[in-house]
């Protein structure tokens, strides 16, 4: 049993780890992208004690209003100094001694500042006065429509729109971020437009909430879209009286390869069918400005053939590997490697390779397909293909090296193209066995030594070794070859030992053995049944 100590520290402990996981969460950053803002982990997250608030550090005296809840520091100095803590009272008043109350009610930050110096200096002459607020009331704010948990929230005084997005666990999918609705308790209501404070960082879009305030969320209806060479191209909630260059501000802006003299916009006419294509330039956007309607497409091409790097890649041993540049289609694969000082001593020419990208993982449907059947459901011709294709690299190019640099063929010289792969490994001086030898490893080449000779080296056979089934993997095309048809051997070629299929275990033949004779004795009691049923 847990002694009463030990139980109390650990109860201590386990507390203690909650609260800093606590404090970790808290100070977790808040990123203000839609797919974080609507992600179910982070809605996991958020919780009321976890509200995590980006509110500026200093607020604008102009924008907040003050009401009850808020407590001011006031400091009169003249021959001496008095200090006063006071606060905002339930009617929108508040009480300053010796000089009586200051009515507040829907007054900004900086005009309540002035009300209370006036009253101060019309009962103290010759003083100065300093005031500050040190501390928030507490709001309610509702948030309702296409929200996850809709409701009251309470939030600190100086809360904006993001603070309740941040405090609401999250938005769903198809929340209307770009007509958020705010209505005050007098009436008056805001459109904002929360892409453009997150995008554009548009203070104005992201106002401190007041007390009373009820903000609604619709669901997506209406819709523009941004695609090709902008930041953030997708679709985006349609504003009213919106122009194409503030959408495309709100998409990121342009890359720099995009065409800006040929700028697109789709759109239907009045009949709500027909599409119809206008091309602009961005100066006639600009100068002219083009109003968006529901459904509109924003198109923005980019320049052809722009700041294409056309370069290749030399690795492996040669003299100087690296990045080349070449002419697409022209340079040919001699003039690099010369440029790259030619091979160095230990490169193994016979093993060189060129890779290419532009073309070079282009899908192949029949093997995708073979992949997912099992090998006894393959017919022959398909397994064989799906074996030679798995042994195809991917982009690899046919190039014979070693024919192409002793000067016996220049067909081989092929034409290079942009974000080729020149590998060029080292010399594999070694014989690799594998399999059921007693000693599997590498051994040193030797041109005069035979494939039993190798095995030897390795100290013969295994006990399991199957002997007659030996294949020689080629180093150059991984082809698997009988070991008996082999008559020179390759530096990097692989043999590889097979092991004979084990025996059946003794239980599996015994169940198999009881099983047989189980059913022989119901066939042969059957049989006795019938002759004796007869009689």
């Amino acid at each position: 049993m847990i002694q009463p100590k030990l139980s109390f520290f650990i109860f201590i402990v386990g507390i203690s780890i909650t609260l800093i996981g606590s404090s970790f969460a808290q100070n977790e950053a808040w990123y203000f992208d839609r797919n974080v803002l609507l992600s179910d982990s982070l809605e996991e997250k958020q919780t009321q004690a976890q509200i995590i608030f980006a509110t500026d550090g200093v607020i604008d005296p102009d924008e907040y209003y003050v009401g009850p809840g808020d407590v001011f520091y006031v400091s009169i100095r003249g021959i001496e100094e008095i200090s006063n803590r006071i606060a905002i009272g339930p009617e929108g008043y508040t009480y300053l001694r010796k000089v009586g109350g200051v009515d507040l009610r829907n007054t900004t930050l900086s005009d309540a500042k002035q009300r209370i110096e006036k009253a101060i200096k019309q009962n103290f002459k010759n003083v100065e006065v300093f005031i500050s607020l040190v501390e928030f009331k507490k709001i309610i704010v509702g948030l309702y429509g296409d929200v996850k948990k809709p409701g009251g929230y309470v939030l600190p005084g100086n809360a904006r729109l993001s603070d309740l997005v941040a405090a609401s666990h999250g938005l769903n999918q198809t929340s209307d971020l770009r007509n958020i609705s705010i209505k005050s308790s007098s009436g008056k209501v805001k459109i904002c437009d929360y892409i453009a404070f997150i995008r554009l960082g548009d203070k104005t879009q992201n106002p401190i909430l007041i007390e009373g305030d009820y903000i609604q969320i619709n669901k997506v209806d209406k819709t523009v879209g941004v695609s090709g060479s902008v930041k953030y191209p997708g679709i985006y909630e349609f504003k009213e009286n919106e122009k194409a260059v503030d959408l495309i501000k709100v998409a990121g802006g342009f890359f720099e390869n995009a065409e800006l003299d040929s700028i697109e916009i789709i759109s239907f006419l009045d009949d709500n069918k027909t599409q119809i294509g206008t091309v602009y330039s961005l100066n006639e956007l600009t100068t002219n400005g083009y109003t968006l309607k529901n459904k509109d497409r924003i198109v923005v091409r980019e320049k052809p053939q722009y700041l294409i790097e056309n370069l290749v890649i030399v690795q492996g041993f040669v003299k100087y590997p690296g990045i080349y540049k070449i002419v697409d289609d022209k340079t040919t694969l001699s003039e690099i490697i010369n440029r790259a000082g030619g091979f160095l001593d230990n490169a193994s020419i016979v093993d060189a390779g060129l890779t290419r990208a532009i073309g070079g993982k282009d899908l192949d449907p029949e093997f995708e397909r073979l992949k997912t059947i099992l090998r006894a459901d393959m017919s022959e011709d398909e397994y064989d293909y799906f074996k030679s294709k798995s042994r195809q690299r991917q982009g690899k190019v046919v190039v014979d090296f070693e024919k192409l640099f002793s000067g016996k063929n220049h067909t081989e010289d092929v034409v290079l193209r942009r974000g080729d792969v020149i590998d060029v490994p080292e010399k594999k001086n070694y014989i690799t066995i594998i399999g059921q030898a007693v000693n599997p490893g590498k051994i040193p080449y030797m041109p005069e030594y035979t494939v039993e000779d190798y095995i030897n080296l390795a100290g013969g056979y295994g006990w399991r070794a199957q002997e007659s089934e030996v294949r020689v993997v080629k180093v150059g095309t991984g082809e698997w070859v009988d070991a008996k048809k082999i008559k020179l051997l390759e530096p990097g070629d692989t043999i590889w030992i097979p092991e004979d299929p084990p025996p059946p275990k003794f239980w599996d033949v015994t169940i198999d053995i009881l099983t047989v004779l189980g059913q022989v004795a119901t066939v042969i009691a059957a049989t006795v049944a019938v002759i004796v049923s007869t009689r």
